[in-house]
């Protein structure tokens, strides 16, 4: 920890810093991006695309736009949701946010 709080002043002081350091100081701050940033959500993107794969007709869903309703049916990258007794929407499979099929149901 000492070592970075060391790179980070002298990279403040650009009068005493060599190129090598500066080189140094931004690598690391890349490796850091990937790790916090990029990393976590290229895995969280991935999640999310093998869920909307395996969505299948029957399960209780919300989209994005808070629409809950249950698959009535599944068309490439279509979905026709039920949301009340003979009311039926037509969403991208994209908009799926998350399954409700365990979720309480609530009156």
């Amino acid at each position: 920890m000492s070592s970075i709080l060391t790179i980070m002043a002298q990279a403040a002081n650009p009068a005493g810093a060599s190129s090598m350091n500066m080189l140094l100081m931004m690598g690391l701050m890349i490796v850091v991006f990937y790790f916090f940033m990029i990393r976590p959500q290229m895995k969280r993107q991935k999640e999310m695309t093998k869920f909307r794969a395996a969505l299948q007709k029957g399960d209780k869903i919300v989209t994005t736009g808070g629409i809950y309703g249950r698959i009535d049916e599944i068309k490439d990258n279509i979905i026709i949701l039920e949301v009340a007794a003979n009311v039926k929407l037509k969403v991208d499979k994209s908009v799926v946010l998350k399954d409700m099929s365990d979720a309480p149901v609530q009156k």
